[in-house]
């Protein structure tokens, strides 16, 4: 018996990737479509962004917008809730909707098969839905508990408390994007009814279709459904603006929760966002190297070192205007004073300096995983709604990949110099009656106690 010996296999290196580039088309009433056709994805994804800002909500009603959202899918001016609803679960369609700073995003999912039917029954939804008295009563009440469950939830009064401190008071970026227990009270039906007539309109409105389009005239069937809505027109400003910081940011809020065996912790200062003159390469790569992942710089001393957390993650949060570098996670409430201590010594430490291992781990992961983070259509639907809403060009994200395989430690470097503000807002959720004296003599800045 003889045996064959096989030569082993060579590992080519992995070829350049670009995130696919959609057809575009006009449709009749100047709503902007981006169709990626993508074989072998039998479920189609569609999403829809239109400009509607939050900063336009009137004070006394703010909320208002992510009721509206909401109850877009809950029975139109044609189908009541129960019979849309039946409609929408016979197709297999799916959809929700929700406000950004700045967009109201609609999304949808669809077998092939039912594509045409589905693009009808979101045209009905956005263009026409009846904001019935009752439904708009239970989401007012469903928004009031969710505001109540938000309480009990660390992380999410930190991020309440973050926004009220970092932001300037006047700034919608100070308020809860969904709305105050009293603001959401004082929702009536004809509020809602009057912002989706005002804000919701096609103009500078974009869809993206994403799935196996064989044998399908998308525009045709983007034509008749979402290209024939028409209305009397935008009469508000939806340019980009920004969110001006508070004058007092830069100082310590403690939350106090008495009995807490955790601290939550939220630490953001000032950033760039998408639209920076330098390039978006960098930021990402930065974020992964000081906080994205289990074996980033913070997790390394928190986490592995000491053992005083699970996990925290860093990141930059784009806006329109500007971004946030933030650091969040819990700790031990014991090690709540340490745990700072320590985060300021890594974030001073950032400026002095990137390795070339961390760098070319950053590049990699981020370059590597790139087409599977990309590989199916409501991924690919998502990132190209969001390049639309955000005004940027559809090649950013091939780009920013691009640009990442070329970065050195010295653009790390750079980058975080000139763009991060180190005049840190910081939050603590716990119990605070344990480390207040502490925390002041860590001198991080002026320090306030609030009751949770």
């Amino acid at each position: 018996m003889s045996t064959t010996i096989v030569p082993r296999p060579q590992v080519a290196p992995p070829a350049d990737w670009s995130f696919p580039q959609p057809r575009e088309i006009e449709l009749p009433n100047g709503i902007r479509a981006l169709v990626h056709d993508v074989p072998g994805q039998y479920v189609v994804s569609v999403r829809v962004t239109i400009p509607a800002a939050l900063r336009h909500e009137p004070r006394e009603v703010e909320g208002v917008a992510w009721i509206m959202a909401r109850l877009l899918d809950e029975g139109t001016r044609t189908h009541g809730q129960r019979e849309l609803s039946e409609l929408l679960e016979r197709r297999g369609v799916a959809i929700g909707a929700g406000m950004s700073e700045a967009t109201l995003g609609v999304d949808m999912d669809v077998p092939q098969r039912n594509l045409a039917a589905a693009l009808d029954l979101l045209t009905e939804c956005i263009t026409e839905p009846a904001f019935a008295e009752e439904e708009v009563a239970r989401l007012r009440r469903t928004r009031l508990a969710e505001i109540e469950q938000e309480r009990a939830s660390a992380s999410r009064r930190a991020l309440k408390e973050w926004a009220a401190t970092y932001y300037a008071a006047d700034s919608r970026a100070s308020r809860p994007g969904s709305g105050t227990p009293e603001s959401v009270a004082a929702i009536t039906r004809q509020d809602v009814v009057d912002f989706h007539a005002t804000h919701v309109h096609p103009e500078g409105a974009t869809i993206v279709v994403a799935g196996d389009l064989t044998g399908i005239d998308i525009e045709e069937l983007l034509t008749g459904s979402l290209g024939a809505w028409t209305t009397g027109g935008r009469t508000v400003s939806v340019d980009r603006t920004t969110a001006p910081r508070a004058a007092d940011a830069a100082r310590v809020v403690l939350v106090d929760r008495p009995g807490s065996v955790q601290s939550e912790i939220l630490i953001g200062g000032p950033g760039p966002d998408r639209r920076v003159d330098s390039g978006w390469a960098p930021f990402p790569v930065i974020a992964y190297v000081v906080g994205g992942a289990p074996n980033a710089r913070i997790d390394q001393v928190l986490r592995e070192d000491k053992g005083y957390t699970y996990g925290i993650r860093a990141g930059f949060r784009p806006r329109q205007v500007g971004s946030a570098f933030a650091i969040s996670g819990s700790v031990r409430a014991d090690a709540t004073v340490d745990s700072l201590r320590l985060l300021r010594e890594i974030l001073d430490g950032v400026g002095e300096g990137f390795s070339e291992a961390e760098t070319r781990a950053g590049i990699d992961f981020l370059t590597l995983t790139a087409p599977g983070r990309y590989d199916t259509a409501d991924a690919i639907a998502d990132e190209t709604v969001g390049l639309a809403g955000d005004e940027l060009p559809l090649t950013f994200t091939s780009d920013v990949i691009a640009a990442m395989r070329e970065l050195t430690p010295a653009d790390l470097d750079a980058a975080w110099r000139s763009h991060v503000d180190h005049s840190w807002t910081i939050v603590v959720v716990g119990d605070a009656s344990t480390y207040r004296d502490e925390v002041e003599a860590l001198g991080l800045g002026p320090v306030t106690v609030v009751p949770t």
